[in-house]
């Protein structure tokens, strides 16, 4: 009998189920999505980030010991401390490099063309390197990707600079003409154009910076970027007073302060920190974007309860004359509740599955249009949003229920309640 007053309850009820059941997949369809983006976004959003540039700067150890006497800085400008070109491949090796998008070394010299001084900054372009039977290219192509060049890129083994677009204009230079700099004639491959400090400056291949400074191998700073994880109050534990596990937990976690210790290891005599304006900026946007996925969760999950409640209400009242059939025939709160319970339940778990199934095409969706790139939904969220719906569903019913099992038999057979 009660599995028959169940069935007749959406078989004469179609509309009002339909609307409820609607409603509910709705619902669940967008916290489904969401929740699936949210566990999902903080890599996405981290290469997203990274077009923004390196979010770690490695430089010679020299560079980072403090020598003060009564909080007065004696430290003298060192022009003598650089990296060792030849280790930048050992990056490769290190436990966090499938998450180093690239890396790019840099060389500042300062050089006279005609009698004007002009910083010539030497790096990589787009240079192939090896690391044991691995071969990659890394650069600024990688780290700096809104960087535009009228003209061509010149190659990593050729002679061939850039100019920036304020030094071309200044010096009266365009893309293929001849310029000397100290003593030597370089094609000039195009003109550059950062929005930054480069665009006063030659941008050459590091070898010719290095045979200009007469320093064969030598690197000044190593710019670095990083698919990292927003730091939190472990992160920015020291690691020295780790021990054990912790330690483990901490070199093992992608932090951009654990990349950055990994680096200092691989690349003898250094100092790798982060750049803290970008790697806080990151962790900023991700959170915002995380809150404002939950809103979206709630809102969606709220309109669905009213919505569910509304439903619900009209149902009730339409069966007051059967609710207080039953309550005539002895029925008490509990069981005419618990009919009411068992079509909530039924309708949770049809639209919460429907909703599952949608939430993860629209979280497809989202992460192509988006990311482009693929969101899966992991059938372990499967219970979860199911109890979400239930819940939804039973909040929505609640007030319906209660004041249905409140009807009095007698006014709600003569179409008075």
């Amino acid at each position: 009998m009660f599995l028959r007053l169940v069935y007749e309850s959406f078989r004469r009820q179609k509309r009002r189920k339909l609307l409820a059941g609607t409603a509910i997949t709705l619902g669940v369809g967008v916290a489904t999505a969401m929740i699936a983006v949210a566990t999902d976004i903080g890599d996405k959003v981290s290469r997203e980030l990274r077009t923004f540039g390196a979010n770690i700067v490695v430089t010679p150890q020299d560079d980072s010991l403090d020598l003060q006497i009564a909080g007065i800085d004696l430290k003298p400008p060192s022009d003598g401390a650089y990296l060792n070109e030849a280790d930048l491949p050992k990056i490769r090796g290190m436990f966090w490099h499938n998450n180093i998008v690239g890396f790019a070394p840099v060389l500042p010299v300062s050089v006279n063309v005609g009698e004007k001084n002009v910083a010539l900054l030497g790096t990589y372009f787009s240079k192939r390197l090896t690391f044991g039977k691995e071969e990659f290219r890394t650069g600024v192509h990688a780290i700096y990707p809104w960087w535009k060049v009228s003209g061509a890129w010149p190659e990593d083994d050729s002679e061939d600079v850039l100019l920036g677009e304020k030094l071309a204009t200044s010096l009266g230079l365009k893309t293929g003409d001849q310029i000397e700099v100290a003593r030597q004639e370089h094609r000039v491959a195009g003109v550059l154009s950062t929005g930054g400090a480069e665009d006063d400056k030659i941008v050459a291949p590091l070898a010719v910076a290095q045979s200009t400074l007469g320093r064969p191998g030598a690197v000044r700073r190593l710019y670095v970027s990083a698919v990292t994880k927003p730091e939190d109050a472990f992160a920015r534990r020291d690691p020295k007073s780790l021990r054990g596990p912790e330690f483990d937990r901490w070199y093992c976690s992608p932090y951009v302060q654990s990349i950055a210790y990994q680096l200092q290891e691989v690349i003898p005599h250094s100092h790798a920190e982060q750049i803290r304006q970008v790697a806080q900026n990151e962790g900023t946007v991700l959170t915002k974007i995380k809150g404002l996925m939950l809103l979206i969760t709630l809102a969606a999950l709220l309109a669905a309860a009213l919505a569910v409640s509304a439903a619900m209400a009209t149902a009730m009242f339409e069966r007051r004359s059967e609710v207080g059939l039953m309550r005539a025939l002895g029925a008490g709160s509990i069981s005419v509740a618990a009919i009411f319970f068992a079509e909530a339940l039924l309708l949770a778990v049809l639209g919460g599955s429907v909703g599952f199934a949608g939430g993860a095409v629209l979280a497809r969706v989202i992460g192509r249009s988006i990311f482009d790139s693929q969101i899966g939904v992991d059938l372990v969220l499967f219970p979860i949003v199911i109890a979400i719906a239930v819940l939804v569903t039973f909040a929505g019913s609640a007030l319906a229920i209660r004041r249905a099992v409140q009807f009095d038999p007698v006014y709600a057979l003569r179409g008075e309640a």
